[in-house]
């Protein structure tokens, strides 16, 4: 803190000080005032204009250094100025004042408070956002709140001084004008519990309410406004409670929710069940990357005092991947979703009015369904970037991939691989440990840049251990074919480098599936996403979205945990809605090491000036990790200065999505590392870490001094 701020601090401490040794307080109660009222009067009306300036700038002060005596100086306004020159007097002074006080709580202590309590105060300052002058017209609305805790505990948000002046202004105007008014009968008040009653409280106290129910009625409105167009075609009666669009993890979930209060459910899938997680993406994925480690843990054989050697049958691998997906698939089937009570139906959907799903079946035929709610988790499909002449070569994306493969003996020997993120890191490692020669183009400077640079720079230092040509800062030109030849052509500082491949996969990112749903003649607004609120609703309130076409993540759990938020709201949210809770989202890479994060890393800690403590266990110290031939990466984890409480924990390691839960687990519930120091963890695990890294930071955050005293406590015990 500057040296400015501990000046200002003191003096405002030599000033309290003052006030209370001097016993100023004396001055401020009724029996004083009711004492001197003829003697303020006579002054009053001898000097006007000065008593009003004087009486104006105490008020003032007392306001804006939150001294006692706010409401006796009211009351005095009353009984001296009368009620038209007390209301005006009183009321801008206080709002003056208390805007002082917001400007020094801000200077002094916001920037420390919102750095050390970033995480607890994201959902206040998001609010504070949305709607922080209805919130402060609220409190302002009712005097059993402290004004001086308003004043303080709104300098440490984001609302802006002009707003927070104005609505103070407003909202203490009719709290003001009752003391004032109470006031001009001084003298027939034996306590200020006269000129504050319960009555009294209790009216201004229902008043604070109203913005909070105006709000409502507002809301309300809007959804009688935006529904406006359609009420000629909102059914009588609907044929269903809830219709999902989308068998993915979202869609399952919220069809499972669905059927399981008893509402009745459709559930509408244009292609597979399970959607891309399990027939595209994670499952086919992990079990291909499971086939290539086993691959190379055969290559390092010797390592165990073994001997053997790989020999790749591909076709078996990719008979084994098909295998795993089949008998995963009896999870998310039809058979499995109907016996569970939900109408499932193969079909496109389209939305065309806020009541009516049509859908298009894929056996020709055509059903048109009305429901009340309508949850929209249409999922996310591959970026294919606009790369001339990548048409002409051919290329495969996750959704292509396996289908491609499947019909292949041989795995395609030369590949390249765009995209450094998970997915690009988690192919070109499985491709290169099934024996191909892979080449892996990111245009950013190096591979998962979302996490931190050493975190980077383990995972490309393991590809490129693999045999995968790593090749960062490199931006893809153009594809060029020259008959049976293909190339890439990059472009690295300026110059062109040519790369031949026999195969090439597109893994540059995954996009929301927004077309063919109906969204545009709604007017449903659709960004990168769909726009949805933070209760996941769209500018219909019974159309939802939930999974990879609402985002902000692309994570099967992610769309998973939205599924209930979506299918709940949409049922039920005339009574009562929820807002999604992301305070504690996990995330993997499933390369070997496996990178695991939930919460902050460092980079976007420093990014968003939130300040942290390190804490770091290397894994080469782990008994587990050593006997398993897998001592390799950390554990990192980031806490509030001087304070156990997580913010965010990475793990870089064999088993890191798995050891992550712990911390998944202690941010959900606010718990932190000494907890985990003090639970029991199996020996010998690799979970240990976790009880290690909480140890190293207890051990630097010893009481250095009460240990020295404990030393000299021993050392008299031995005489």
């Amino acid at each position: 803190m500057k040296a400015t701020r501990w000046i200002v601090i003191a003096l405002l401490l030599v000033v309290g000080t003052l006030f209370f040794t001097l016993d100023l307080n004396q001055y401020l109660n009724l029996h004083y005032l009711q004492q001197r009222q003829q003697d303020f009067a006579a002054l009053y009306a001898e000097h006007p204009w000065q008593v009003r300036a004087a009486y104006f700038a105490m008020y003032l002060l007392v306001a804006a250094l939150s001294l006692p005596g706010a409401v006796l100086l009211t009351l005095a306004g009353g009984a001296i100025f009368g009620f038209f020159w007390g209301l005006l007097l009183v009321s801008f002074a206080s709002s003056m004042g208390a805007t002082v006080s917001f400007w020094v709580a801000r200077w002094l202590l916001r920037d420390t408070v919102q750095t050390r309590f970033a995480i607890p105060l994201k959902e206040i300052n998001a609010g504070v956002e949305r709607a922080g002058a209805l919130y402060l017209l609220s409190l302002r609305l009712i005097p059993v709140v402290p004004f001086f805790l308003i004043n303080l505990g709104m300098g440490l948000t984001s609302i802006n001084s002009w707003t927070f002046y104005w609505v103070s202004q407003l909202g203490m105007l009719v709290g003001t004008a009752a003391f004032v008014n109470a006031g001009i009968q001084l003298g027939s008040l034996r306590s200020l519990s006269d000129a504050a009653s319960p009555a009294l409280l209790g009216s201004l106290a229902l008043l604070g309410l109203l913005p909070l129910v105006v709000r409502r009625i507002v809301r309300h409105m809007e959804r009688l406004r935006v529904l406006a167009r359609w009420r000629s075609v909102r059914p009588a009666r609907f044929d269903r409670n809830l219709v999902v669009i989308g068998a993915g993890s979202g869609g399952l979930v919220a069809a499972y929710i669905a059927a399981a209060v008893k509402a009745k459910v459709t559930l509408v899938e244009a292609k597979v069940m399970g959607g891309d997680c399990l027939n595209y993406g994670c499952v086919p994925s992990k079990a291909l990357i499971r086939s290539a480690k086993a691959a190379h843990q055969m290559r390092r054989a010797r390592d165990y005092g073994l001997s053997a050697a790989p020999v790749v049958d591909f076709k078996a691998v990719m008979q084994r991947v098909q295998q795993v997906i089949a008998d995963i698939a009896p999870h998310d089937s039809v058979a499995r979703y109907t016996d569970l009570g939900v109408d499932v139906v193969q079909g496109y959907a389209r939305i065309t009015n806020p009541w009516t799903v049509e859908i298009q079946r894929t056996d020709g035929s055509r059903q048109t369904l009305s429901t009340r709610s309508i949850v929209i988790a249409a999922g996310a499909q591959p970026v294919v970037p606009a790369l001339p002449g990548l048409e002409e070569v051919g290329y495969l994306t996750s959704d292509t991939l396996w289908e491609h493969l499947a019909t292949l003996d041989v795995l395609p020997k030369r590949w390249v691989v765009l995209g450094g993120g998970p997915i690009g890191c988690e192919l070109s490692q499985a491709f290169a440990r099934l024996g191909a020669d892979v080449i892996q183009v990111e245009m950013a400077p190096r591979l998962l840049l979302r996490e931190d640079e050493e975190v980077s720079a383990v995972v490309q230092a393991s590809l490129e251990a693999d045999g995968v040509q790593v090749l960062t800062s490199h931006q893809a030109l153009r594809c060029e074919r020259l008959g049976d030849a293909k190339v890439l052509v990059l472009s690295h500082h300026g110059q062109e480098v040519r790369m031949p491949f026999d195969q090439l996969l597109c893994a540059v990112g995954r996009k929301a599936r927004l077309t063919g749903y109906g969204l545009e003649a709604l007017g449903i607004a659709t960004d990168k996403t769909i726009i949805t609120d933070d209760t996941l609703q769209t500018v219909y309130p019974n159309i939802y979205a939930a999974g990879d076409v609402a985002g902000p993540y692309q994570f099967t759990h992610v769309a998973s945990h939205q599924a209930w938020y979506a299918a709940v709201n949409a049922l039920f949210g005339d009574f009562k809605r929820f807002r999604v809770n992301y305070q504690a989202i996990p995330q993997a890479s499933f390369t070997d090491p496996e990178v695991a994060r939930v919460g902050l890393n460092e980079q976007e800690a420093t990014a968003q000036g939130i300040a942290y403590e390190v804490t770091r266990y290397v894994l080469d110290d782990l008994d587990r990790a050593i006997a398993d031939g897998e001592a390799r990466g950390f554990v990192k984890v980031l806490t509030v200065p001087g304070k156990d409480r997580i913010l965010g924990a990475t793990i870089v390691g064999a088993q890191a999505a798995e050891l992550l839960a712990e911390y998944v687990l202690a941010m959900q519930h606010g718990l932190g590392l000494n907890k985990i120091l003090g639970t029991v963890h199996t020996y010998p695990t690799m979970a240990e870490a976790n009880k290690y890294a909480a140890g190293q930071w207890r051990r630097a955050h010893q009481p250095q001094r009460l240990l020295q005293w404990v030393e000299r406590f021993h050392a008299w015990r031995r005489g």
